[in-house]
């Protein structure tokens, strides 16, 4: 109601959370990461011999080696509990001073050196294997399980008792996604660092709360930030989103009291919305929410990027239905108005493949004779290019093809019959081989993905719902509602997880049944 995941449209897309070393927005970044080292710099003092000469900012092999000997230092626990959080202290007021190569250097030092002990392991196991009564094999298996745990893994749980220390973890992550790409040292140590993350982040420890305009100022000022799907334009614009016929949740954890994890924002209006523009628009008149019969959830905006992959999108929208329909007991639909973010590169895949055999001979006999009397065809192209170019592709090619009313009627009619054979039966593993005993392929587009999952139902199909730049440009314009119904949900989660069975009213089964 991603992408992830997967609202005014919603979805989890890719987080814009700023994150160190990955374009942040620098103000906020900035002012975070001085109230961080301040307060780790006092906590890194309180143990005599602790804070030692700083490495260089690219840290050199010298440099690291010293390093190295303070992460040993850390993992044995020398002088008790205050030397040990202020080593922790220490070493991420280090990390935060390096440069981009010094911090790739600390983590492949950390990924390298601070692994699982194999020898150990090996030695583990042969002891369980040999255990001979139940005692000895209990010892056996505690033992090998200690064996099995990196160092590194313990360093990591020592940032949790700092300030901030769960927030630099899940930013560290961030970044540690990014270096991981091809490099299978780091991988392992972001694996271990999900896995932290994953069990510090169960949706048990989180707190729903409603965002309001009187909620902070350092708050609301994150939520235009982090917006993902629908750009907050200024804090004019934050409170129209904020009004009395609006509503903003999110999921807060205790140890990261003041950042959202995910936030989503709904519209109560009267019937199921079709554009987002119109649900947008500053100049609508404000709804009694008390009259309203929908809940329409537009965005949902993934606000940390380092907790990618640990799901808690849906838990937060059954919460907010739970909590609507208590406070609002009129309203009987709960849908999404959401983007469709993979529908273009998927069309131009088809486009290059198989040309205007995606259409009928009648539709791109239309569509050209609407294209010829355009201002903007051949305005860029040679004669031999216009030739060349699928129909199709030609038309959706002119920058303005979607406010030339003649040109869009006639794009409308197929551009729809795919994009419905797009979302409804279009798979991520289509390229590869199905294992035997393997998961159902998930639906190809990420949004759908999400709400397929989550338990709802694609409902209906909205033609140029989206005329951004963005939403032309992702999916011709087109937006989806999603539909949760609340006695159906479990049963439709069931059908997609288990079997891969996307969930679709008839009238969207019936727009894509000409197919692809």
């Amino acid at each position: 109601m991603s992408e992830t995941p997967e609202i005014k449209s919603a979805e989890p897309v890719p987080s814009q959370a700023p994150t160190p070393g990955m374009g942040a927005p620098p103000g906020l970044l900035d002012r975070t990461l001085d109230t961080l080292r301040a307060g780790w710099r006092e906590i890194a003092a309180s143990a005599r011999g602790v804070v030692g000469a700083a490495p260089r900012a690219n840290l050199p092999r010298e440099d690291a080696e010293r390093l190295k000997e303070q992460i040993e230092a850390c993992l044995d626990g020398r002088g008790g509990e205050v030397s040990a959080r202020a080593r922790a202290a220490q070493l991420g007021r280090t990390y935060l001073a390096l440069d981009g190569q010094g911090r790739r250097n600390f983590l492949m030092m950390l990924a390298r050196d601070f692994d699982v002990d194999r020898a150990a392991v090996d030695q583990a196991m042969a002891t369980f294997q040999t255990a001979g009564d139940p005692v000895s094999r209990g010892h056996a298996e505690r033992a090998l399980r200690r064996a099995l745990e990196p160092p590194r893994l313990r360093l990591l749980t020592q940032f949790n008792g700092l300030p901030e220390g769960v927030k630099f973890l899940v930013d560290l992550r961030a970044e540690l996604m990014e270096m991981a790409r091809g490099e299978p040292l780091l991988q392992a140590l972001e694996d271990d660092l999900k896995s932290l993350l994953r069990n510090w982040f169960d949706v048990g420890f989180l707190e729903m709360r409603r965002i309001t305009w009187d909620s902070p100022a350092s708050l609301l000022e994150k939520l235009i930030k982090y917006e993902a799907v629908h750009e907050i334009s200024g804090w004019r614009d934050l409170k129209d989103r904020l009004d009395s016929d609006r509503r903003c949740f999110a999921f807060f954890h205790p140890r990261m009291p003041n950042e959202p994890l995910i936030f989503v924002e709904v519209a109560l209006v009267q019937g199921m919305s079709d554009n987002v523009q119109a649900l947008l628009d500053p100049s609508a008149p404000v709804c009694d929410p008390k009259s309203a019969d929908s809940a329409i959830f537009y965005s949902i905006s993934n606000a940390q990027v380092g907790l990618a992959g640990i799901s808690f999108g849906n838990f937060l929208i059954k919460r907010v239905v739970d909590g609507l329909t208590g406070e609002f007991p009129n309203i009987k639909c709960f849908a999404t108005l959401s983007p469709i973010p993979g529908f273009r590169r998927w069309l131009d895949r088809e486009l290059a493949e198989r040309g205007d055999s995606l259409l009928s001979p009648p539709e791109a006999e239309r569509i050209a004779e609407a294209m010829a009397s355009h201002p903007e065809t051949g305005e860029s192209e040679t004669d031999s290019d216009a030739d060349e170019r699928p129909v199709l592709a030609g038309a959706l090619a002119l920058p303005s093809w979607h406010t030339d009313d003649e040109l869009q009627k006639q794009l409308r009619g197929p551009l729809m019959r795919l994009c419905a054979h797009y979302l409804t039966t279009a798979r991520a593993s289509d390229r590869r081989s199905e294992r035997a005993g393997a998961a159902p392929a998930r639906a190809l587009d990420p949004v759908a993905h999400f709400h397929l999952s989550n338990g709802a139902r694609m409902e209906r199909l909205n033609w140029l719902g989206d005329r951004s730049p963005k939403g032309v440009r992702q999916s011709c314009g087109m937006m989806i509602n999603y539909r949760y119904k609340l006695g159906e949900i479990d049963a439709n989660h069931e059908a997609y997880r288990g079997e891969g069975k996307v969930n679709a009213s008839s009238a969207i089964r019936s727009l894509g049944k000409g197919g692809a």
